[in-house]
């Protein structure tokens, strides 16, 4: 019977010893376990190793380590031979084996879904020290939902559908996913006060919220949207429009109008707002409504997709667009990243300040603050517009323009006017050397009264800085800064007081005691911070409050680093396919001339006739290396844009193929066919690299030599290589003039391409279109 063939086939199963498989004692160290692991995975990785058994080798010697590498699993294998339920070849525990032999029951009888449910589990697997260190920080930027889950709970599985469903659904969209092994992870289960399975809850600003209603993927989605914070998201209407804008000065922040079809504000737009809650202002507006119909003709939005528009000080013009059919987390992110402070910002705390004037590294570019101090009453709204006219038409990414007003930062202010013996206003060119506070700056000549000598003289004096760093006379310990949003504080912990006492609620419904322990507990503490240290830092001087310095971030990444050291052609893409964006007038800016430092686009030049052809073999050419964060991949219309590579040749001479031009020949009378080239454009350094098309059969020496190598033949072969060319170019197929490159790519990612630096990008929405 079924039964007993499934009995003897468990029974003469051979067993499965993590030890044997990578060949260490029981009592090996994990730094043996480690060094034998590295060994054997490249001994027997898939792709190396061609042998028939090697994939299901390399499994097991994965499998191996993550039990041996974990001392709690590695542990209960040791006691009890019990590993993870995720291996299909492990061996059952001993009670489960003898239930096996008493009953000898078929297990496929209970339909366990294992390969799928495991899969989509095991990548999200959360450890103590992985919570901790992770995703509890994160947790200040986005939420997380996280499953509560063990070995045999039959009740999990039926909830396995629903939780996949969500997963592929809230994961796109920045929520953080994770699951916790009650079996292995038990530290974490209790720190988070789960103790029974299945449980689901939810993480957001490090509380943990449980979930209480029926699994199903609607409910889901909204428990992870009611963690967030009440009006995060600001509905905007004709009336409400011009109050929401002219509202940056008060809190110092860019505004986001998103414009949209929807009654009810996207959740892609609540948890962006989330993520950036401290640098951005959002506001939502419903094209669908007859109350919006005057903002989007104001704007002139296109009400057939959705729409992000961002405005700064001038609250008449936007200071970037960006206009999809669908949004994306990714483009969103970068988007409002980019824009994330006001062109001339004030300084409120020392946060502000550590972001706006980074302290001086070694390996970085030097960055200068121009610093304003002024005042806030009518007599110095002239002066302060005076200041940003001048800031917005000297954009240099050397030079951060803020301001700071002397009756709130009063201890800053008369450090750095002590010497000179000045009154505001007064502009002051700093330098940042530590992070404790040292600085080196110069105070303006003269003052600043706003007026057009000033303005000269400033202009000078910035000259001067960016050509001798010696400039910067004086030196000085800055003090930290005040919180001038500190007085918030007890607003945020009675919010935070209602939120405990509405936990407490739930869990005294739905949950038992042992369960309410850890939120009484909270509760209580919380409690006892807002009446022993709140009121008496209330009553106490404004002047001894600071802000508990937070935690410095690791320095970003410099443009000066290749790409090669970020990433490698070896990295597994994350998607199944190539997201590939067309420059237009709107993308243009966000997607070169502003894109992060160290990041590249890879733009594809092609026409009508070929884009279907050229765009499918350029997918499949870059598609391995479209798991790296710092490439992004573009093509460009020349059929629209004809004069864009004119004009972008044309500033940099260097990247013609002048050894492959015949010297007796006009070309000037000739225009230059560009389809099939492709460029990696750095919009941060201005440079790029050129891939020109390659012939098919036995290629033309002058395509070979122009980039790919350096020229060492002699004349006599150039000579050869210019004729085999035109004879080549008129039967040359459109689908192979891109064979070549993917080996380029790989020289792209080793740093090791020509680079052709350009002055300045030339502008996509100044090029007419051909007729």
């Amino acid at each position: 019977s079924s039964v007993g063939r499934a009995a003897h086939s468990l029974a003469s199963a051979p067993e499965f010893d993590p030890y044997k498989v990578l060949g260490v004692s029981r009592h090996a160290s994990q730094a043996e376990i480690k060094k034998v692991y590295k060994r054997l995975v490249r001994e027997w990785h898939p792709d190396k190793n061609k042998s028939p058994g090697a994939e299901d080798m390399f499994i097991k010697i994965t499998k191996s380590y993550e039990i041996l590498s974990n001392e709690e699993r590695r542990s209960n294998y040791d006691r009890f031979g019990q590993m993870d339920e995720n291996q299909n070849f492990a061996r059952a525990p001993q009670g489960f084996r003898h239930f096996h032999d008493s009953f000898y029951f078929d297990e496929s009888f209970f339909h366990f879904p294992r390969t799928s449910r495991d899969f989509t589990d095991s990548k999200h697997h959360l450890h103590y020290n992985q919570y901790i260190t992770e995703v509890l920080p994160a947790s200040f930027k986005r939420p997380y939902l996280i499953k509560i889950t063990s070995e045999w709970c039959f009740t999990c599985i039926h909830i396995e559908p629903v939780w996949k469903d969500t997963v592929l659904e809230l994961e796109p969209l920045g929520v953080g996913i994770g699951v916790v092994d009650i079996g292995y992870e038990r530290q974490l289960a209790n720190h988070l006060g789960a103790h029974r399975t299945p449980s689901i809850l939810g993480l957001i600003n490090g509380k943990v919220t449980f979930f209480h209603y029926a699994v199903v993927r609607e409910h889901l989605r909204q428990f992870v949207e009611s963690l967030l914070p009440q009006k995060l998201v600001e509905k905007v209407t004709d009336n409400s429009y011009l109050e929401f804008l002219n509202s940056w000065h008060e809190e110092n922040k860019p505004r986001v109008l998103m414009f949209d079809v929807a009654s009810n504000i996207p959740l892609l737009y609540k948890l962006t707002a989330f993520a950036f809650k401290d640098y951005v202002q959002f506001g939502y507006v419903d094209m669908g409504l007859t109350q919006t119909s005057k903002v989007v003709q104001r704007f002139n939005i296109n009400t057939y997709a959705p729409t992000m528009l961002l405005f700064k000080e001038n609250t008449d013009k936007p200071a970037d667009v960006i206009q999809a059919r669908g949004m994306k987390k990714q483009i969103i992110d970068e988007f409002v990243s980019n824009n994330r402070f006001l062109l001339v910002p004030r300084l409120v705390n020392q946060k502000l300040f550590d972001e706006l004037c980074p302290v001086k590294q070694f390996h970085r570019r030097r960055k200068y603050c121009v610093l304003l101090v002024t005042g806030e009453g009518e007599q110095f709204v002239s002066v302060n517009e005076a200041f940003f006219d001048f800031a917005s038409s000297n954009t240099k990414e050397v030079v951060r323009f803020a301001y700071v007003y002397q009756r709130q930062q009063q201890p800053l202010c008369d450090t750095l006017l002590k010497k000179e013996d000045t009154t505001p206003p007064q502009v002051v060119l700093l330098e940042r050397r530590s992070a404790t506070g040292r600085v080196l700056y110069r105070t303006v000549t003269d003052g600043w009264n706003g007026s057009d000598d000033d303005k000269h003289r400033l202009h000078e004096q910035l000259e001067i800085l960016q050509r001798d760093p010696s400039y910067l006379t004086h030196d000085a310990m800055l003090p930290e800064l005040n919180n001038e949003f500190a007085s918030m504080f007890l607003i945020q912990w009675i919010n935070a007081a209602y939120d405990y006492l509405s936990q407490f609620y739930f869990d005294l419904l739905y949950s038992n005691w042992r369960e309410m322990m850890p939120v009484l507990s909270l509760i209580f503490s919380a409690l006892f911070i807002l009446f022993g240290t709140v009121i008496i830092q209330a009553f106490s001087e404004s002047g001894e409050d600071k802000p508990t310095k937070q935690k410095a971030t690791d320095p970003p990444k410099t443009a000066e680093s290749s790409p090669g050291q970020e990433s490698t052609s070896s990295r597994p893409p994350k998607k199944n396919f190539v997201e590939v964006t067309e420059l237009t007038d709107i993308t243009y800016m966000s997607n070169l001339v502003r894109l992060k430092p160290g990041h590249i686009n890879v733009v594809l030049i092609l026409t009508d006739a070929s884009k279907q052809v050229l765009l499918r073999k350029f997918a499949k050419e870059v598609y391995s290396f479209s798991g790296s964060q710092t490439l992004h991949y573009s093509f460009l219309n020349v059929d629209k844009h004809s004069q864009w590579m004119d004009s972008l040749m044309e500033s940099a001479p260097d990247a013609r193929p002048s050894d492959c031009l015949d010297e007796e020949e006009d070309f000037t009378s000739n225009k230059s066919d560009y389809t099939g080239h492709v460029l990696a454009l750095n919009g941060h350094k201005k440079y790029f690299c050129i891939f020109r098309p390659v012939f098919t059969g036995e290629e033309a020496e002058c395509s070979r030599w122009s980039e790919e190598d350096a020229p060492t033949a002699g004349p006599s072969k150039a000579s050869r290589s210019r004729s085999s060319s035109r004879q080549k170019a008129t039967t040359l197929e459109i689908h192979h003039k891109l064979d070549r490159l993917g080996l380029w790519m790989e020289r792209l990612m080793e740093g090791t391409l020509p680079r052709h630096y350009v002055p300045a990008w030339p502008g996509l929405d100044t090029i007419t279109p051909q007729k």
